[in-house]
């Protein structure tokens, strides 16, 4: 029996506690939907601010060399960097998390395609991938000329790998069931097979322990708004390392990613390594409040940050397990540590019902169709205590039925 004296005994010895005071969180809510939009970070209110009323107010144009506006894509992505095992100078951050997929798989395809004596034209990707990944893939491949290969739900997709086979895109960590691939086992599979490896790391930047260089992975993408706290809507990051970015183009060549952008040339030159996978101009306010909320990731070990994701993940399932049982609520996530990452998913026939009403309780989760209620667990800002409280009230929704509320029918745009 786990009581909630268990759960601040865990709270009195985490090295991550102090981390809270540096979010400003809404009072009398436990927020668990960090893996879908991060808590404001204090500071970025006023740095944009700032930026707005100095920089934009006063300075104007200058800004782009006095503030250094024009430099924000390449000194963002180098705070990034360090959190997802990859070198300065690696990563450059822009566009959206679909945009940049855009770029690296037409990239990838095209430098396959152009090897002599190859006849490339399978991407591998998985049946239960983001959304967006498989639509930019399904309009890539018709752009291409490709053939997708779908990977059944749960299953590994090495041996869909072979000589056909130009691109593998995969998300790391998967969106519904938060289930953790083999980062290095399958990018090996892939290269032994003579594909690139592109990864989505949309729900691993900044929960799991991330090595791109050590596995040898060739492209990254990668939102910003989840566990990194950027903000609504705040710009996604591109990683390539120079060992491949210098050998290819991609085909989105807007001026932000000529070699010499303001020599206002007739024809396209392509940038430096990471820099070509720019394209348009910076979204500045956006990369100001990025860069804001990335400050605070200096102070943070990710091996201390992941072993509390497990901690806090685990002991919601222990929970869950032990106090709704009875009500069929499945776990969908794996228990497997070296498997999940950062959030867990309950199968329920009434889930939307069930987080609307949560909601109202003051725990905020989503909500993935069709019946997957996912709890996403931020080590920085999230407690044992609060967790243990979270699924009392769960139990609370679920013992009343408070979700066949007339009000909790009707689906709101956004779940």
């Amino acid at each position: 029996m786990i009581l909630l004296k268990d759960a601040e005994a865990l709270d009195a010895k985490d090295p991550l506690a102090s981390f809270r005071t540096r979010f400003a969180l809404p009072q009398n809510t436990i927020y668990l939907d960090g893996n879908s939009l991060g808590v404001l970070p204090k500071g970025v209110t006023e740095r944009v601010a700032g930026t707005i009323a100095g920089e934009w107010g006063q300075d104007l144009i200058a800004s782009w060399n006095k503030a250094g506006w024009i430099s924000l894509p390449l000194a963002v992505g180098d705070m990034i960097a360090p959190l997802i095992g990859a070198d300065a100078g690696d990563v450059v951050v822009g566009d959206s998390t679909s945009v940049n997929l855009f770029k690296c798989l037409s990239a990838a395809f095209a430098a396959q395609s152009a090897r002599p004596g190859q006849n490339r034209k399978v991407i591998v990707s998985e049946a239960e991938n983001f959304p967006t990944d498989n639509y930019i893939i399904q309009g890539a491949a018709k752009l291409l000329g490709a053939e997708i290969r779908y990977t059944a739900p749960g299953a590994s997709p090495i041996p869909l790998i072979d000589g056909q086979t130009a691109v593998v895109l995969l998300t790391h960590v998967n969106y519904r069931t938060a289930a953790m691939y083999d980062m290095a086992a399958i990018t090996k599979a892939a290269h032994d097979n003579g594909a690139l490896m592109i990864w989505d790391l949309s729900h691993s930047t900044g929960a799991v322990s991330l090595n791109l260089k050590a596995c040898d992975v060739d492209f990254a993408v990668g939102c910003s708004y989840k566990y990194l706290n950027g903000g609504p809507g705040a710009p996604a990051f591109t990683y390539a390392p120079k060992r491949i970015a210098n050998t290819l183009t991609q085909p989105l060549s807007g001026w932000m990613g000529h070699k010499n952008p303001f020599a206002f040339v007739l024809d396209y030159e392509p940038g430096d390594a990471i820099k070509r996978f720019l394209c348009g101009t910076p979204q500045v306010l956006s990369l100001v409040a990025l860069q804001a909320a990335l400050a605070l990731w200096r102070d943070v070990d990710m091996a201390t940050l992941r072993a509390k994701s497990l901690s806090l993940t685990s002991l919601f399932m222990d929970l869950v397990a032990q106090e709704c049982g009875r009500f069929g609520l499945q776990i969908v996530t794996p228990r497997d540590p070296a498997r999940r990452g950062s959030h867990v998913s309950l199968r329920f026939e009434h889930g939307y019902q069930v987080m609307r009403a949560m909601a109202d309780r003051g725990v905020v989760g989503d909500f993935r169709a069709p019946d997957l209620m996912r709890f996403g667990f931020t080590p920085l800002y999230i407690s044992h205590a609060e967790t243990f409280e979270a699924v009392q009230r769960l139990k609370a929704v679920l013992e009343s039925v408070a979700w066949q509320n007339e009000k909790y029918q009707t689906r709101l745009a956004v779940t």
